[in-house]
């Protein structure tokens, strides 16, 4: 028995504290019998206490995470494998130890059990597959004059968040619509400081130009303050302050005052109209439905901030198949309540089986009371009938289009002669400009569609490779990638081995791959390349089979359409990759590579000299004048630039 903090990266604090890990193996043989006395060795040293087990197969893999009151009582149930379900039956038969994590509360529990359920995504968990992460509104703080822009990711910055929004497209129209009511920056600071004269946004009414001084500190404050006040739910004030203003300018014939006051009027309105839910008489909540049918859940959720919808999205859990409704839904509320901080109010359409606990986990969650609640009456009651109803059309959606995706995904599987529909599709892909700042990229696509968490881009670094060479950059990605899967996974139980490789590129490409497959001992991993026809015309594409076969297919046939889609996902992401590496090595300078050089003293050279080519050409006297470069540094520099000429 050891102890110490979970295994998961970024725990929180309150994991610290009196926890412990135990691990017990059992044999190695993949049958129940095996399983249940690895449980059953477990169960000896298991505590009466709550916290997370985790559930590992013969090779360490985690098949399940679950959390307890009593572990003592909870674990010993999968030993009594009459009473369980044939899904835990398998996950049972396939266990061969388990790792235990004690926590201080019930509710710790849950919160650890939803990071660990994230982190290592294990077959038996119902799983939120949802690799988008939810965009916010940021009101930047850490500038005399605070910035308004669209934010991502961790919430590091001094700021105000505002969100979640629903998606990338709800946030803009909202920030536009904000900037023309408010007059709010949305530059950066560099941009912001080098300013001389008003840039285009000032022009068109959407920025009220602190830069150069159009509007002082305390009048641009106000107007943060407003945008504050209507972002946080009271728009109504806004709105009887603009019309104030805008018929007192009227009063004292100001008529191109009072103008603007109207169209800041008009986008505050544009903002509450452009709704497609009613949240009167609630402020900030977060609506939930489910709709099932056919072994798929269908999750919609609205977003309720300020009093205003900031859009919703429709989720479909995976592993969702014999898992009881009520059950299906408080673990997504779980997983999603871990990129996303719980308002004070969730509304669900059904009870949940331990609702005070989760109830008690968010508001642990978001350090204050939070209240989940079954809407009876009224608005609320309105919202969640709307949000069932999108719930099951999603979901009659979903179910449409898996139905044609299965049937595409057949006939390419006949089409290129596989044994069976792939789950695992990995398409090729390289970018480069007359060889420079090569890129290759791995995009990875399933029936479900793709699968955007498994994207890889590989940079192009093996000296052997010449620059410009396509084939040769390929053998390149190929070979890392597949060399590093037969060290990984060399008995492919992971599902991480494609069952379809899709290479953009002919016969001479496809010829390439499988050379390079081959010296690795690879055979069997179907390849096919994907040419564009005569004139490199998009609807006559080629398909090159590895015994030299081509195929054709008719313009306007589904399985083309789908091909094309996944070769110009594979293109898109190698571009991108390549612009953000030549980006990057256009933003270096020579005087990166000298020992010694920051960035005051890069900016004093390039200040004196005006380019790095021109610091490269000066004389040693000359680098010596250079503010803040010493006798001994100028040495350095001048040395570093004509050593052995």
């Amino acid at each position: 028995m050891k102890s110490g903090r979970p295994d998961i990266p970024n725990a929180p604090e309150r994991f610290n504290e009196d926890k412990a890990t135990y691990t017990v193996k059992g044999a190695d043989t993949p049958d129940l019998d095996a399983g249940v006395e690895a449980i059953r060795e477990t169960v000896k040293s298991l505590p009466q206490r709550p916290g997370v087990y985790r559930m590992l197969d013969a090779r360490g893999d985690v098949l399940y995470v679950g959390k307890a009151a009593s572990l003592k009582s909870r674990v010993p149930n999968y030993t009594q494998i009459a009473q369980l379900p044939k899904r835990l039956q398998r996950m049972v038969a396939q266990t061969r130890a388990m790792t235990i994590v004690t926590t201080n509360t019930e509710a710790e529990a849950l919160l650890l059990e939803a990071q660990l359920i994230k982190r290592y995504r294990p077959p038996y968990n119902v799983l939120l597959r949802d690799d988008k992460s939810f965009p916010f509104i940021l009101l930047r703080e850490d500038h005399d004059y605070p910035r308004i822009m669209k934010h991502r990711g961790a919430r590091r910055a001094k700021g105000q968040y505002y969100g979640p929004f629903a998606s990338a497209g709800s946030v803009n129209r909202t920030i536009n619509a904000l900037q023309k009511t408010f007059l709010l920056r949305s530059c950066t600071d560099s941009f912001f400081s080098n300013r001389s004269r008003p840039c285009l946004l000032y022009q068109i009414k959407r920025c009220s130009a602190p830069c150069v001084g159009r509007i002082d500190e305390e009048g641009y404050e106000e107007l943060v303050d407003d945008a504050k006040a209507f972002l946080s739910g009271k728009s109504i004030k806004i709105q009887q302050k603009l019309g104030a203003q805008m018929e007192k300018a009227a009063e004292n014939l100001d008529y191109e005052m009072a103008a603007v006051y109207r169209d800041r009027l008009k986008s505050l309105t544009f903002i509450q109209g452009n709704q497609a839910l009613t949240a009167a008489n609630v402020t900030d909540a977060d609506v939930f439905a489910l709709a099932a049918k056919g072994g798929t859940v269908g999750i919609q959720a609205f977003f309720i901030r300020g009093g205003q919808n900031w859009g919703h999205r429709s989720f479909f859990p995976s592993h969702v198949k014999d898992v009881p409704e009520e059950v299906a839904m408080q673990a997504f509320l779980m997983q999603f309540y871990e990129e996303v901080p719980p308002p004070r109010l969730v509304l669900v359409d059904r009870e949940l089986p331990e609702a005070e606990l989760l109830e008690e986990a968010l508001a642990e969650r978001a350090n204050r009371k939070v209240t989940l609640k079954i809407p009876q009456r009224g608005d609320q009651r309105k919202m969640m009938d709307q949000a069932r109803r999108n719930a099951e059309e999603a979901l009659d959606r979903r179910l449409a289009e898996s139905s044609t995706q299965a049937k595409v995904m057949r006939e390419m599987a006949e089409m290129f002669e596989l044994d069976d529909i792939p789950d695992r599709i990995e398409i090729y892909d390289n970018s480069h400009v007359q060889g420079a700042h090569a890129v290759g990229a791995m995009v990875v696509a399933g029936p479900e569609g793709f699968r955007k968490s498994n994207y890889r881009k590989f940079n192009i670094k093996n000296p052997e490779t010449e620059p410009g060479d396509d084939f040769a950059m390929m053998r390149e990605v190929l070979k890392r990638r597949f060399a590093r899967a037969e060290k990984e996974d060399p008995d492919r139980k992971k599902g991480e081995w494609p069952d379809l490789v899709l290479i953009d590129g002919g016969k001479g490409q496809v010829s390439s791959v499988c050379d390079t497959l081959e010296e690795l001992g690879i055979s069997d991993v179907p390849i096919i390349g994907i040419s564009k026809g005569p004139d490199r015309h998009a609807g006559r594409e080629h398909f090159h089979f590895p015994d030299g076969r081509e195929r054709l297919l008719p313009p306007n046939n589904a399985v083309l359409f789908y091909l094309q889609r996944l070769r110009d996902e594979a293109h898109r992401f190698a571009i991108g990759a390549h612009r953000k590496k030549r980006a990057k090595a256009m933003g270096t300078s020579p005087l990166d590579a000298i020992p010694g050089i920051g960035p005051a003293r890069k900016r004093a050279l390039l200040l004196h000299f005006g380019t790095a080519k021109a610091v490269r050409a000066a004389g040693l006297d000359d680098i010596e004048r250079v503010p803040g470069v010493s006798t001994a540094m100028a040495r350095t520099i001048y040395d570093h630039f004509h050593a052995g000429g």
